[in-house]
């Protein structure tokens, strides 16, 4: 059993369907933790040791965001700020008149024990930044997110194809494996 903190449910789903997979069952907890101004290794870092010491358990958080080159790779850690203040359009009005609309979304999992040091896994998946919205599936920025193997943003992908390749999935993966090794 692993305790994910979040307060995010669209988190939960996507890892509750990567966690079956490896026959883990995921427990939610959302519990708020202050996140300090610094990178997505930061904050992972720092909310799991603090949800694993308040819990006294093992837990996991993630912290994850979209880097624009175009715009020196902004949002990133201002990601969820970004998409409340002014959202997809917003990106798309900064993103006019550029030609290069490369991205990432990056997922860092901070996993910690009570009385250990928290371990980080990050996980990433390349695309660009579409020029219109498109799709109502996911969150966020999914629907400006173009992955052009797949020739589709996130928003028109649903959980269970986003979830075979996402920057979540890569993170996720990523822990899963150590975890298990370590059993």
């Amino acid at each position: 059993m692993i305790t994910f903190i979040t307060g995010n449910e669209h988190k939960v789903i996507e890892a509750e369907n990567i966690f079956k997979d490896y026959d883990i069952n995921l427990e939610h907890i959302d519990l708020g933790y202050t996140e300090p101004q610094g990178s997505l290794e930061d904050v992972a870092l720092s909310g799991a040791k603090y949800a694993s010491r308040k819990l006294d358990r093992p837990v996991i958080v993630e912290d994850a965001g979209l880097f624009i080159k175009a715009l020196n790779w902004f949002p990133g850690t201002y990601s969820h700020y970004v998409q409340d203040t002014i959202g997809n359009q917003g990106i798309l009005k900064l993103l006019a008149d550029s030609v290069d609309r490369y991205a990432e979304f990056r997922s860092v999992i901070g996993y910690c024990a009570p009385n250990s040091e928290p371990k980080i896994f990050l996980g990433k998946v390349e695309g660009e930044i579409a020029v219109e919205e498109k799709g109502d599936l996911g969150f966020a920025f999914d629907p400006i997110f173009y992955v052009p193997s797949e020739g589709k943003t996130f928003g028109e992908l649903t959980t269970d194809e986003k979830n075979r390749f996402s920057h979540r999935k890569n993170s996720l993966e990523k822990f899963i494996k150590w975890y298990a090794s370590k059993e």
